[in-house]
């Protein structure tokens, strides 16, 4: 009996061991894909991680695959495996709300270039993962298709705004999924699910065609399961495009091998705050402990940290501007179809001076010199992923901790939107469990360019921590 006879066991594979699979033809495109469909079958009614699916779509594209068998693919081929993709990305034919009332009927004809590359790549697009309206706000709710729950506890959030990914890989709906990530995105709702979540330097997955090509804050990544899958994604994600201005060339050694065979680093830095926000106790303790693994395999870990001063009025303020350039026209024609939180952001950005944005440029030049030089010294830096563990999927986002009170709905990730405004590279890798049972991630930052050294680190954290191991999850009910 082939391994595809019934899938009973298909979702578990790595999406590593499920493309070797497929390259083998041991299993085939569409079992991955009627696999994945039963998955979601069983456990989205519980999560809402993949509101909008396309079956038909996907097992279309799996024939075609099937009926290619043979033919030279490029390198980084994914050989029909089912993926994810946020509901802010194009996708041709398929519903892509953004989460807003707005674009509730919006069917693109064409796909955004990153989608475009992996299906070029072998990949089978099967849904689109939940997000909030506009991917604004690091907790997944919406209008359109409502909240997505945590699986490891489902009274629980996912963070965002690419909560409904992370949700979806944690359950086992699908081996990979794409994130974007401005400040936070794909490295919080890692962490609140016990995922890999990788935000890579600007420029490194193409996207567009954009308004905006020339903007650097917002990059989309992979998020998957472990290290490996991570970097087998954005293998299939790389290269230079002609209609992304930004867009680099695929590296010559590929992600894979520094996550296959990690390598341990020199010497690392620590921060449990970047010096600039409360963590909440337990969350501090298993990020701690999660740093000293490194120290146990012999790395010389310091606790030490770049001067980020300033990072967070510098963010917000760039942030405001680039709310204001992308969606200022809605302001004007859709008011009333906007979240409260939105219609804050356009404003501030609106009410910017073109000295409040030439000094937050300054500050952000300043700030990525700082980090260059800390880099000349350590290897990497690593800081909680998240201030906190999930909370409740009822609240819209965190106001305090530790005693600090936010002044807005986006402050409270402050510790992964510093890292933003370096351009660094950098990811959420699972870390550890509170004592009630929720996932918290450590930030692994690398220099600039870094991927290949942040995968390396993931892949010796998650050896060391078998957290991965414990993937995927079913679905738990709060008790």
């Amino acid at each position: 009996m082939s391994l595809g006879e019934g899938g009973a066991a298909l979702h578990r594979l790595t999406a590593l061991d499920a493309v070797t699979l497929l390259k083998r033809g041991e299993v085939t495109p569409l079992e991955l894909v009627e696999a994945a469909a039963r998955r979601i079958e069983a456990t989205d009614g519980l999560i809402n991680a993949l509101p909008t699916l396309c079956l038909e779509r996907a097992r279309d594209h799996a024939e075609r695959i099937m009926a290619e068998r043979g033919r030279e693919h490029p390198e980084a081929w994914l050989g029909g495996l089912p993926v994810a993709v946020k509901d802010l990305v194009a996708v041709a034919g398929v519903r892509t709300t953004q989460g807003s009332p707005i674009y509730a009927d919006h069917v693109p004809a064409r796909s955004d270039i990153m989608v475009e590359r992996l299906e070029a790549h072998g990949a089978i697009v099967i849904g689109k993962s939940n997000t909030p309206e506009f991917g604004a706000g690091a907790s997944t709710f919406n209008e359109v298709f409502g909240k997505t729950r945590n699986p490891w506890n489902t009274a629980k959030s996912v963070a965002g705004s690419s909560g409904g990914a992370a949700a979806a890989l944690a359950a086992g709906q699908v081996w990979l999924a794409d994130g974007s990530d401005l400040g936070g995105s794909l490295r919080t709702p890692a962490s609140f699910n016990a995922v890999i979540g990788l935000r890579p330097s600007p420029g490194r997955v193409a996207r567009g065609p954009s308004e905006l090509p020339f903007q650097t804050l917002s990059v989309r990544g992979p998020m998957a399961r472990t290290a490996a899958d991570a970097a087998l994604m954005l293998d299939a994600m790389t290269g230079q495009h002609p209609e992304d201005p930004l867009s680099l060339a695929a590296p010559t050694r590929p992600f894979l091998e520094a996550a296959r065979a990690p390598r341990k680093p020199r010497r690392v830095a620590y921060s449990p705050d970047l010096g600039l926000f409360p963590v909440a106790r337990e969350v501090k303790e298993i990020c701690t402990a999660a740093a000293g693994r490194f120290a146990e395999m012999g790395v010389e870990v310091e606790q030490a940290c770049p001067d980020f001063s300033g990072a967070v009025e510098t963010f917000q303020t760039l942030r405001a501007a680039g709310f204001a350039a992308d969606l200022a026209p809605l302001l004007e024609t859709r008011r009333d179809l906007l979240k409260p939180e939105v219609i804050w952001n356009i404003e501030k950005g609106l009410a910017l001076t073109a000295d409040d944005i030439g000094r937050a440029e300054r500050a952000r030049g300043a700030l990525y010199h700082r980090v260059a030089a800390f880099f000349e010294t350590y290897d990497l830096l690593l800081s909680p992923a998240a201030i906190v563990a999930p909370f409740d999927v009822d609240i819209r986002y965190i106001e305090e901790v530790e005693g600090r009170r936010f002044d807005n709905y986006i402050e409270w990730v402050g510790i992964a939107f510093a890292i933003t405004l370096t351009g660094c590279p950098a990811l959420s890798a699972p870390a550890g469990f509170t004592e009630s049972g929720l996932p918290v991630g450590l930030q692994i930052v690398g220099p600039p360019r870094g991927e290949a050294a942040i995968l390396s680190a993931a892949a010796l954290l998650e050896e060391a921590t078998g957290i991965a191991r414990r993937l995927p999850v079913d679905p738990q009910p709060a008790s």
